[in-house]
């Protein structure tokens, strides 16, 4: 990371400042933006190839189709998420897709049976996802999320562009003001396709033995880790709850 972008309070500032330039921009334009401005850095999608990851993964790749595009693979998700993520980067065209796991040496220590999920979901969490996003993120100054207000919960107030915890990143969040009408006309009007689970009454898809499906008149992430106060993998917690452990990112991790 460029020393003059480091820093928790320089990326706060950066994202103040760009949310005063961007505000009235729309999501193409806050990419376009985004990926200009040098006050953004360099910058990396993060995508589940989930519900709604055709819009901005299609967007990305009209747009700048050269971005490094990186996925996590916890090795627990639906073999329908496996076959759309493959499905799409070819549709796509995806020129730097990066697909990325923690190391076999990690998983075999920390969960061998593979049962972490059900007794300490956020250190799975931890192991799976944030450690080995950690580790591919070292290069970047911050990357683009496809986190939306209307999902509800700590992303109802969710800014186009916010500093990530403790690391000096940025988050930029270009369809934070879209409402879900929009990403279903996006979908429609580019005929794009759709995750083969949404048809089953899944609206955000994470881990298999994390996520059900959502019954009408629940929040779209209701079915992630139901039954428990848990709402987010940790990699988007903006007011740090979390912790980023227990596993931290080492060269194990594989990118």
């Amino acid at each position: 990371m460029p020393r003059d972008l480091g820093g928790a309070v320089a990326a706060a500032e950066r994202a103040a400042e760009l949310n005063a330039r961007y505000r009235h921009h729309g999501a193409v334009a806050v990419i376009e933006a985004a990926l200009a401005d040098p006050l953004a850095g360099r910058l990396a999608l993060v995508s589940s190839f989930g519900a709604e990851s055709v819009v901005l993964l299609h967007l990305i790749s009209v747009m700048a189709p050269a971005t490094p595009v990186l996925f996590i693979d916890t090795m627990m998700l639906f073999a329908e998420t496996l076959d759309y993520q493959r499905d799409l980067a070819r549709r796509l065209d995806l020129r730097d897709l990066r697909t990325i796991r923690a190391a076999p040496a990690a998983m075999a220590a920390a969960d061998p049976e593979g049962l972490m999920h059900a007794s300490d979901p956020d250190g799975c969490c931890a192991l799976r996802k944030t450690a080995p996003l950690e580790r591919a993120l070292a290069g970047f100054d911050g990357w683009i999320t496809g986190r939306k207000r209307f999902q509800g919960g700590e992303r109802a107030a969710l800014d186009l562009f916010d500093a990530e915890e403790g690391t000096g990143r940025l988050k930029v969040n270009p369809l934070a003001r879209w409402r879900r009408e929009d990403i279903e006309d996006y979908i429609v009007n580019n005929r794009l396709p759709r995750h083969p689970l949404v048809a089953r009454g899944y609206r955000s898809i994470g881990c298999a033995p994390c996520t059900s499906p959502v019954a009408a008149g629940e929040d779209d992430r209701a079915g992630r880790w139901r039954g428990s106060a848990k709402t987010e993998c940790g990699i988007h917690l903006i007011g740090g709850r979390m912790q980023r452990g227990p596993v931290a990112a080492t060269a194990e991790d594989t990118a």
